[in-house]
Parts: structure tokens; C-alpha cells; sequence
């Protein structure tokens, strides 16, 4: 039997990943995150380039008329609305992005945007990684919360979004829409340009910042 025979999509999706996620963990961004010294205009940057990225995927995928597609996506899966709502927040106390990782969002939100057009396939391995993310984001919430001092679900709409009952309602339609041959390799090769995309913007927002000890 081979490594991958016998194995879900989402669980091979996990295991190819596992670096990725450890490396992003490593990052000055996300180790200040965690320590509570993270710069506000840092984070609102995040917010910034995050929802440059999810306009277009969400954008795409509401168009999309592969039935594939159509299984997995549903209207609870957008947080567009949530990082617009963190935005407008932080704006109305003085605080704008500085688009610091402008550039690396563009470059992701232009992947989406081919990808939709030469092979739709990918955007399901985008989408499980801009969603899986949120999952993270039920732990840094408080972390940020408590080093901005900010309260209920204020400037934390977005990290606030995750849903375990919802992610296994997502996994579990991402492993039954993909039943045909190659499929679910070109959705695990999409999750690894997501992450390479992921891993840029977190370096650009990293940039200034005390490298880790």
C-alpha cells in the first residue's frame, strides 16, 4: 500500500502541510503575535492584506460553475464581511493600514484569479487553507484581544470566525467532491501555493520586527 493509499484528501492535505504550518509559527509576525508586542499597524496590515485575498477568492468561488466547487462552498464559508468589520473598527479609532504586505497579497489574489480560469480545482485547496486558518484564529483571538484591549468581538471579527462544527462540515464535503483520478493531488498542490503565498505575506508583515530568539 502506498503512503497516501487508504487516506481522506483532507488527511493528506494535513500531512503535506505540517512544515508549512510550523514554519509560519516561526515567523517574527506570528511569534510577536503570540507574545502580545505585536505593533497595532501590524495587525490591522494583516487584516489588509487577508481581505485582498479573500475578495478574490470568495469572489470566485461565488461565481464558479463547477459542481465541485458548488458542493464544498456555502454562503457561511465568507469573512469578507468580518475583516471589513475589523477594518472599519480600527478606522474609526485613527488606525489605516500601511500596506506592508500589499505586494504579496496582489501576487496571491492574481494566483486565485488564473487559477479560476485554467483550473478551478485549486481554488477548493485555497479555500481550505484561508479557512483553516480561522481555526487558529480561535486561539490568537485572545492574544490579541488582550494585547490591544479589546473587548466582545471588537477588531476581532475575522479571528473570531472559526467554527469547528463548521470546518468538519467543509472537510467532510472536500473529501466527497473529489472522486476523479488526479484530483485531489491538484487540490493538495494548490493548499502548497496557498501556504507559499501565506508564508510571504507573513514575512512582509515580519519585516522591522526582532527576529526570533
Amino acid at each position: 500500500m502506498s503512503p497516501t493509499e487508504g487516506h481522506s484528501v483532507v488527511e493528506r492535505i494535513r500531512a503535506s502541510t505540517r512544515g508549512w504550518h510550523e514554519d509560519l509559527e516561526g515567523t517574527p509576525f506570528s511569534r510577536a503575535m503570540l507574545a502580545g508586542t505585536l505593533p497595532l499597524d501590524r495587525y490591522v496590515d494583516q487584516l489588509a492584506a487577508y481581505r485582498t485575498v479573500l475578495a478574490a477568492l470568495e469572489g470566485e468561488l461565488s461565481r464558479a460553475a463547477d459542481p465541485r466547487l458548488a458542493s464544498v462552498w456555502s454562503a457561511d464559508l465568507v469573512k469578507l464581511s468580518h475583516i471589513d468589520r475589523d477594518l472599519m473598527y480600527f478606522a474609526e479609532d485613527g488606525v489605516f493600514p500601511a500596506s506592508t504586505a500589499a505586494a504579496p497579497a496582489d501576487a496571491f489574489a492574481r494566483e486565485i484569479r488564473g487559477a479560476a480560469a485554467s483550473d478551478p480545482l485549486a481554488l477548493l485547496g485555497f479555500l481550505y487553507v484561508l479557512e483553516g486558518s480561522t481555526l487558529g484564529g480561535m486561539i490568537l483571538r485572545r492574544y490579541v484581544a488582550e494585547a490591544y484591549g479589546l473587548r466582545d468581538t471588537d477588531g476581532v471579527a475575522y479571528y473570531a470566525s472559526g467554527d469547528r462544527e463548521r470546518w468538519a462540515g467543509f472537510t467532510a464535503r472536500l473529501n466527497g467532491a473529489l472522486a476523479g483520478p488526479g484530483e485531489p493531488d491538484r487540490v493538495i498542490t494548490a493548499t502548497a501555493r496557498a501556504y507559499h503565498h501565506v508564508a510571504a505575506i507573513s514575512v512582509a508583515l515580519s519585516a522591522g520586527l526582532p527576529a526570533a530568539p
